[in-house]
């Protein structure tokens, strides 16, 4: 008898924490493993203080928000984009809000189409505050067109810039981690890196690139335990990614950005980034539900992601066709498309 009720107690305890957990999943905006880290792990001021810290991408969005809040952490930054007055208004910011000296933010405009010039920037930046700690390449463009209508060249300069530009630069730096032993690689991919998304399928491609030089990057380096090359995968969030979008030819700039207010906030976003960089995660799903449950699926039951991807993915597109925005697609109802 005693043993019966020792099974139901066992029984009842699993099935409550089984709950809890399933509870927490319908909330949770990122996986696991990250959430964890977020609640037992190191904080990223504790990793961070004091780091030099390389953001490519750093004028707008993500990249921005990288520089508030890795300034507001006590880091020394290398702010580099193309636009060197975006950059030098983010560096203001930093100095005016934060307890940070001018010589802890180097400004370095960066073109990442324009791979010839990356060695003598990666000096500069050495030569600056004589080590990289943690480069971010976080620089790159999205898509919103079909395949059907864009042109080869937008597929040429999405892995131009997404892969073949972010792989440049990290080879430029992975030599001066690997003397010193340490460092952290960390790059920008998204959801689209391991998920088949329409309207993105060159943005895709450039992501699903990025996430096989990682990962193999990553096992060439294991005779250097210190250093880390973290991936990190967002879903929707609130940046200017969108409006800089390509769309089915080089120059034509998107229509629309559309609504953006069911997307992660920015500020989020990055903070759980740091959080995995401080826990040197290699590599994070930061997403809110439903897309946080597709990246599981697509891991784990392909066959089912599939499926699910199929028939929103055909809302999506429908969507796209009749003028609605291709983020917002998945939260309207068609509409008939006016002139």
């Amino acid at each position: 008898m005693l043993d019966i009720c020792w099974l139901c107690v066992i029984l009842a305890g699993s099935a409550v924490y089984l709950l809890t957990q399933f509870i927490r999943f319908i909330f949770a905006d990122a996986d696991l493993t990250l959430l964890w880290a977020a609640r037992f792990g190191s904080s990223p001021e504790s990793k961070l203080r004091g780091k030099v810290v390389w953001i490519t991408g750093a004028s707008s969005g993500i990249g921005e928000e990288l520089s508030y809040q890795l300034a507001a952490l006590g880091a020394r930054l290398v702010l580099s984009a193309r636009r060197g007055n975006e950059l030098e208004r983010v560096k203001r910011t930093c100095l005016e809000r934060f307890s940070l000296k001018d010589e802890d933010i180097l400004v370095l405009p960066l073109d990442l189409l324009d791979r010839g010039s990356h060695q003598e920037k990666t000096a500069a930046a050495l030569k600056h505050f004589g080590d990289i700690d943690v480069l971010i390449n976080n620089g790159g463009r999205t898509q919103r067109s079909l395949c059907t209508e864009a042109d080869v060249d937008v597929y040429q300069a999405l892995m131009e810039l997404n892969y073949l530009g972010t792989v440049s630069v990290t080879k430029q730096v992975l030599p001066h981690m690997i003397r010193r032993g340490s460092g952290i690689i960390a790059t920008v991919s998204s959801v689209s890196g391991f998920v088949g998304v329409p309207l993105a399928t060159g943005y895709a491609a450039s992501k699903h690139a990025v996430q096989g030089f990682f990962n193999s990057l990553r096992t060439e380096l294991t005779d250097y335990p210190n250093i880390t090359i973290s991936t990190i995968c967002p879903g929707p969030v609130i940046s200017s990614i969108v409006q800089n979008a390509f769309t089915e030819e080089l120059d034509k700039p998107v229509a629309t950005a559309g609504d953006q207010t069911h997307k992660m906030s920015t500020e989020r976003c990055v903070h759980l980034t740091l959080v995995g960089l401080a826990n040197r995660v290699k590599e994070m799903w930061i997403a809110e539900q439903p897309f946080l449950l597709f990246c599981y699926l697509w891991q784990y039951t392909p066959t089912l992601a599939w499926y699910l991807t199929n028939i929103l993915g055909k809302k999506r597109v429908q969507n796209f066709k009749a003028g609605l925005d291709a983020d917002s697609a998945y939260f309207s109802k068609p509409k008939v498309k006016t002139n």
